[in-house]
């Protein structure tokens, strides 16, 4: 090879390599701006009985807040303006402990307003570096070293609770319950963190039916009183165990809507075991993909969540959102 063809070689090496450098250095900007650019997002679900009132449920998860989060707080305050009826948190409200006063702000202006809510392990656990390829893994938590996951600082998780059922929000953490919306009740269930294995499922109630306060409840549009189900990871065994139950809607968050999807493929990974297809937004459970006009009786929304680990604050094709749930009789 001679020295001038050897110098062609190196050039074109070195423009490949300096306009991937570039598409890379682009790609990476670009998901740290996505990962601020929170949206909501409206969906309708048809699961009540003709003649009963539209029900808007605000779903808010995955906040993962830290003391510099100002602009996601007040994103979250602004929503109130939506004046929802009822509110939903499936979890992971915190990454650190300095998240605790963040949290308080964001959710003020709705702790007065009939909610519920279930705690996520990032509601126990502080948030510690790890290597992204384990969520590549079919189970990441076989990651885990289990000496290093004992050493992982405790979360005020106390706090994050009292922040939401001071307000009078049910706590179902492995419990049951209920909350009045214009004089009518809403059946509630939930469970604590199943990636943590922390879940429960509660035993029925022997005053399902009615609201604390002998309200009649939300009928569904098989005649039943309204259930909604919450839980932090969507897990099959919970999703299965909800469908048994007669749950109408079950709530969701932790997937971040695989936080780094493709253009038509979607996202890459969902950290637990729900099938990918449903890593974000409303399907049915057991059942189809997606249109209301699927024959099977549980609904399903995933959240993709507010926020990320701060040691990885990127999302690709994946904005950071909340959902305004609007549940409408059957047609």
């Amino acid at each position: 090879m001679t020295s001038e063809t050897s110098s062609s070689v190196l050039r074109g090496t070195a423009r490949v390599l300096g306009t991937t450098a570039a598409a890379g250095a682009g790609l990476l900007g670009y998901a740290l701006v996505e990962a601020r650019m929170p949206v909501l997002r409206r969906v309708e679900v048809p699961v009540l009985a003709t003649g009963e009132d539209p029900i808007t449920v605000l779903h808010l998860s995955d906040l993962h807040l830290t003391e510099r989060d100002h602009a996601r707080v007040d994103w979250v305050r602004a929503l109130a303006d939506l004046h929802p009826d009822v509110v939903v948190d499936t979890g992971d409200n915190l990454s650190f402990a300095n998240g605790v006063e963040p949290l308080r702000r964001a959710l003020e202006p709705f702790t007065d307003l009939p909610g519920a809510f279930v705690m996520g392990d990032h509601d126990y656990r502080t948030t510690v570096l790890k290597s992204p390829t384990r969520y590549l893994r079919r189970d990441p938590r076989t990651a885990n070293d289990p000496e290093q996951d004992e050493q992982i600082e405790a979360l005020p998780w106390e706090e994050v609770r009292d922040i939401q059922a001071a307000g009078g929000w049910a706590d179902l953490t492995n419990a049951r319950g209920s909350i009045t919306v214009r004089g009518r009740s809403i059946e509630l269930v939930g469970v604590d963190d199943p990636h943590a294995e922390r879940d429960e499922y509660p035993a029925p109630s022997d005053q399902a039916g009615s609201g604390t306060d002998g309200a009649a409840p939300v009928v569904d549009a098989d005649g039943r009183p309204l259930r909604l189900g919450l839980l932090h990871a969507p897990y099959r065994r919970v999703l299965d165990a909800m469908s048994a139950d007669d749950v109408d809607l079950a709530l969701a968050g932790h997937t971040h809507g695989g936080q780094l999807c493709l253009p038509i493929y979607g996202a890459l990974v969902t950290n637990c075991d729900l099938d990918r297809s449903r890593a974000s937004g409303l399907s049915q459970w057991p059942g189809r993909i997606g249109t209301p006009a699927a024959a099977d009786h549980m609904y399903l929304h995933v959240s993709a969540g507010l926020g990320t680990s701060p040691y990885t604050p990127v999302r690709v094709a994946c904005r950071p959102e909340a959902t305004l749930l609007t549940l409408l009789p059957r047609a």
